[in-house]
């Protein structure tokens, strides 16, 4: 047996393992005696605010998690909801954002490889991948080797999975510099008789640890991921752990093997906190206990102790409870894909996680005191500063065929296809639509002629300047991008990423983020049904902004009349459907415009949004293209309309002339509005569409019946960007710009 550890200061031991003085007394109490060694440590992990929400569970029981559709809401690995046609959806979105700081590479990569056992633990098969990053301005050193680091993560793991990754967005902005985001979806699809849930049960069932060999690396990756990064955070390198997407692909055939034999009672991966969590998890689900003997467990390093196997985070391992008798036909199929089974444990009916070490019990805790009754904070809260007033005339309008060349070359507004290019999309042969072409990408579903339609989304800008009304935008982009595929939106994920909610403006911002979510997901009837939360996102004097994103899949009634952004025919009509005009506060135009003003982006009022006005859009949107009266449809973000346009006319190869009176068609009677509030303002609930002539009269009808706003733009073809008296570009220039804009400097 390893020698046990030398006595040290018990706030050395708290601090190891993250807990506070108070916390400690509390779990001193809960048990009627001092924990050892390997109890404090599972207890640590288990109530970290990376496994126990215990600063945001309070918030997130305010949003709506039923719908007819919903098969299984939060609360399991993974969400799942109703596709048709026998079929379910399951997905999740996940954060790895504190791994990836450090560690780009295995950050991210290992990242995709949890976020895919999330999914195909609950039996589905993965069919999709999407992340979305955050970082500081790409051409700081650091950010781009952040940037350059994770995005190769991401490719190898899916790629090498033979997943297809298929949408996703990159945001810059100074408050990422210290802290990325990266933050994985994963999309799967299964029979839905076939879905699965880790909750133990059957006193006497054996519990196997499938997969990889246990090591040493993620040990106390849980509370590293629940604790702000600082100038020493180099050093827990170790706390990342090391993925093998190969071996990972193995036990994702292995496992729907399995399941597809009925021989499964539960199923659970190992994420954050290894054996203990997922142990922990399985067994309190169930209601039941759980008994292990890490003496069982094959391990890659020698001399590993008790408290390093079952706070392990090595990657490509899942806990699987199987029926009594059922070992053997379990371990032949794992061994049939090259995998290794260990028999580990047992389930037990006295509530108890014990952990035995051979015939010596090294911890023996209460399931619930690790889950359920983990601590949960009502932190102080209290707003910040309201942002200044935005002083237009500090702004310059710029020459506007100069501004727009300038947008189309931001990190922020061009094309990705430096990223995406990277990440393998046509794998498995299912994607209709793909990364680069639309707001969503479209799969085709097999036995259906139904499409699957994903995007995940996020309104960080807006956030910053008022994070209730930013994460409600963020649902309506989502959900928005999903319209102008055809899709209706069926259900969210979300990841809610904000700075030390120890500090009271932090914790008013989650407050507000959730019920900015709550207010959009009621008022468009979408419901929550998986998500997580990342928090003490925050470096050296550097915190991120609020940053809600939400991940969302629809439902495409006819795959083959989904349509996408770029522009098809010459002399088609080019219509904008919604608000005329938007408006410049927390717009990329005003990062173009005044760079040596940073905060002249920061300041003003988030744009407002009238959930019932973008509801009726979206709806009116997605009835139109499925009933194949437009051609293209893209909705107005980064840069606003005069970018959407040029987006469109870039990826159709297409130009684009405006009507001679395109200022009074966007409410500018006399002339005296701002030519770059027309252009680049930005805000919620505006479409460009593209139709033939023929159609215009019934698109115009059916937004007329929807109550929506039609103003007619003018006519694609030609070989430049026409608006008469501002812009005059050149599309090959255009194309030119946009699509190096993520170029390395």
């Amino acid at each position: 047996m390893p020698p046990r550890p030398e006595p040290r200061p018990l706030a050395d031991l708290l601090a190891e393992v993250g807990l506070t003085e108070a916390e400690y007394a509390r779990l001193c109490a809960a048990l009627g005696r001092a924990p050892n060694y390997v109890e404090l440590g599972m207890v640590g992990a288990m109530w970290s605010e990376h496994c126990s929400y215990k600063s945001s569970r309070v918030y997130l029981r305010r949003l709506p998690t039923q719908g007819p559709r919903v098969l299984q809401g939060p609360g399991e690995n993974a969400g799942a909801v109703e596709f048709g046609d026998g079929l379910a959806v399951v997905f999740k979105v996940e954060s790895h954002n504190h791994p990836s700081a450090v560690e780009p590479f295995e950050g991210a990569a290992t990242g995709v490889g949890g976020i895919l056992r999330d999914v195909f633990t609950m039996g589905a098969r993965p069919v999709a991948l999407l992340d979305s990053l955050h970082f500081g301005p790409p051409h700081e050193p650091r950010n781009r080797y952040l940037l350059d680091g994770v995005v190769a993560g991401i490719a190898h793991y899916g790629n090498c999975m033979g997943v297809p990754t298929v949408a996703g967005e990159v945001h810059f902005a100074p408050g990422y510099s210290a802290n990325p985001l990266v933050n994985a979806m994963c999309v799967g699809l299964v029979p839905r008789e076939r879905l699965v849930r880790a909750r133990a049960s059957g006193v006497g069932n054996p519990v196997l640890l499938v997969g990889a060999a246990t090591g040493r690396d993620g040990i106390h990756g849980a509370t590293f991921a629940s604790a702000e990064l600082d100038a020493r955070s180099e050093e827990r390198r170790p706390a990342v752990q090391v993925g093998n997407p190969f071996l990972e692909k193995l036990l994702l055939e292995a496992c729907l093997e399995l399941l597809a034999t009925g021989d499964v009672v539960a199923m659970q991966d190992l994420g954050a906190a290894g054996l203990t969590s997922s142990s922990a998890e399985i067994a309190g689900r169930g209601g039941c206990g759980i008994t292990l003997d890490v003496r069982q467990v094959t391990r890659r390093e020698a001399g590993m102790t008790p408290y390093e196997v079952m706070l392990s985070e090595s990657q490509e391992r899942m806990l699987v409870v199987v029926p009594a008798g059922s070992e053997a036909r379990a371990e032949a199929v794992f061994a049939r894909w090259g995998l290794h089974t260990d028999r580990v444990g047992v389930i037990t009916a006295d509530g108890l996680l014990r952990v035995c070490d051979g015939a010596e019990v090294v911890a023996e805790l209460p399931v619930r005191l690790l889950t359920d009754e983990a601590p949960r904070y009502e932190r102080p809260s209290a707003p910040p500063p309201p942002p200044a007033p935005l002083d237009l005339d500090a702004v310059p309008v710029l020459d506007p065929t100069v501004a727009l060349a300038a947008l189309l070359a931001s990190p922020n507004v061009g094309s990705r296809a430096p990223i995406y290019t990277q990440y393998d999309h046509t794998v498995q042969g299912n994607t209709v639509i793909p990364p680069g072409r639309a707001d969503a990408a479209v799969l085709r579903v097999a036995g259906s002629t139904k499409g699957l339609a994903v995007t995940i989304d996020s309104a960080a800008r807006y956030a910053t300047l008022d994070p209730r009304r930013g994460a409600a935008l963020a649902v309506a982009e989502a959900a928005r991008n999903l319209s102008c595929v055809g899709a209706l939106p069926l259900a969210i994920t979300d990841c809610l990423n904000l700075a030390n909610p120890e500090r009271p403006e932090v914790t008013w911002a989650l407050a507000e983020t959730v019920e900015g979510l709550r207010e959009a997901c009621v008022a468009f009837a979408i419901p929550v049904i998986s998500g997580n939360v990342s928090l003490y996102n925050e470096g050296v004097g550097s915190a991120i902004p609020p940053t809600a994103v939400v991940g969302m899949v629809g439902e495409v009634p006819e795959v083959t009349r989904a349509v996408d952004a770029g522009f098809k025919a010459a002399g088609d009509v080019v219509l904008l459907l919604g608000s005329p005009q938007g408006t410049l506060a927390g717009s990329e135009y005003l990062r173009v415009a005044v760079p040596e003003r940073p905060e002249l982006a920061l300041a003003g009022e988030a744009p407002t949004l009238d959930l019932a006005y973008e509801a009726r859009l979206q709806a009116l949107v997605r009835d139109l293209v499925q009933q194949g009266r437009v051609r293209a449809a893209h909705d107005c973000s980064e840069g606003g309309l005069a970018v959407a346009v040029a987006e469109c006319a870039i990826l159709g190869g297409l130009g684009f002339a405006a009507e001679p009176g395109w200022r009074a068609a966007l409410g500018d009677v006399d002339g005296g509005t701002r030519l770059d509030l027309l252009l680049f303002g930005e805000g919620p609930s505006r479409v460009v569409v593209e139709c033939a002539p023929e159609a215009v009269p019934a698109v115009r009808a059916a937004a007329a019946a929807a109550g929506v706003a039609v103003t007619e733009l003018g006519r694609v073809g030609g070989t430049r960007l026409v608006w008469p008296d501002a812009i005059d570009l050149d599309l090959a220039e255009a194309t030119a710009r946009w699509s190096t804009a993520l170029d390395a400097p």
